[in-house]
């Protein structure tokens, strides 16, 4: 289905019949990203007495209990709540359905921006210097979402141990820039925006919902991150419309399900 939609002053056409989707699957009983090691995301059929919830053991019908991690096991959107002390959840924080959002690959680097705390030699960094070039002259109305794909772009991302390798996160520099341009949903193929062990400043993570002290900000309460997407190496950069699916989960984040549509110039 195709459609002409309008963001800001400009009409453009999106086939809404051809959508990227840029989550990683959760596969329960294969392979899949993991952060911090914990537990892999797990399923077992329910068993209670004489029952059991697996056709294949007898039971009438395939009845399974899950038990994951969001933050740990896969793609997953967060909301304010995941940093402060009043326990904001994500399905009253998200409120946009289709979001004008840009696509851009950057290569993570050693960077002399600054970050709290400071820069180890072998940090590899999403910096001010590359998002800047990388968004120069967009159009305002595409920036309210903005997705970092991370260079190389290899499959491995799918299924990765982030214990193993030291994944990269943004410099201050880079997610003061973001805010300044008024994003409002970010979505990034690493575990964390911020590094993933970092004194528990999540210095990132503050710049970006403006908060100090684990106070809520209820003016950036309707802000999201998404981490650990996968964008294919087929999808070029460039403008889409983002549909952030999550389930209605009242927590602070929930497994999620970005789709992108390929915005067309008329």
């Amino acid at each position: 289905m195709k459609a002409v939609v309008e963001t800001g002053n400009s009409k453009c056409q999106v086939d809404f019949s051809k959508g990227n989707d840029i989550s990683i699957p959760l596969n329960f009983n294969g392979e899949q990203p993991n952060t911090y090691g914990v537990d892999r995301a797990s399923s077992a059929p329910y068993q209670d007495g004489q029952f059991i919830g697996d056709t294949r053991k007898g039971g009438p019908c395939n009845f399974e209990t899950y038990s994951f991690t969001p933050h740990c096991n896969g793609t997953h959107t967060e909301c304010i709540g995941h940093i402060t002390d009043e326990r904001i959840d994500i399905l009253s924080s998200l409120n946009d359905e289709l979001i004008p959002s840009t696509l851009v690959s950057v290569i993570p680097k050693n960077t002399n921006e600054n970050y709290t705390p400071d820069l180890n030699k072998e940090d590899l960094v999403i910096t001010k210097e590359d998002l800047e070039i990388q968004l120069k002259g967009v159009n305002i109305e595409l920036l309210k979402g903005i997705i970092i794909r991370t260079l190389p772009n290899s499959e491995e991302k799918k299924s990765r141990d982030y214990m193993k390798e030291t994944p990269a996160f943004f410099s201050i520099d880079a997610m003061e820039y973001l805010v300044s341009l008024g994003v409002k949903h970010l979505l990034v193929d690493t575990p964390s925006v911020d590094r993933l062990f970092d004194d528990g400043h999540l210095s990132a993570h503050n710049i970006f919902w403006e908060t100090i002290g684990k106070e809520l900000n209820p003016n950036t309460q309707n802000k999201t991150i998404t981490e650990m997407i996968f964008v294919p190496s087929s999808v070029e950069d460039g403008a889409y419309l983002l549909n952030l699916q999550i389930p209605a989960f009242v927590s602070d984040a929930a497994p999620s399900r970005p789709i992108i549509y390929k915005i067309n110039e008329l």
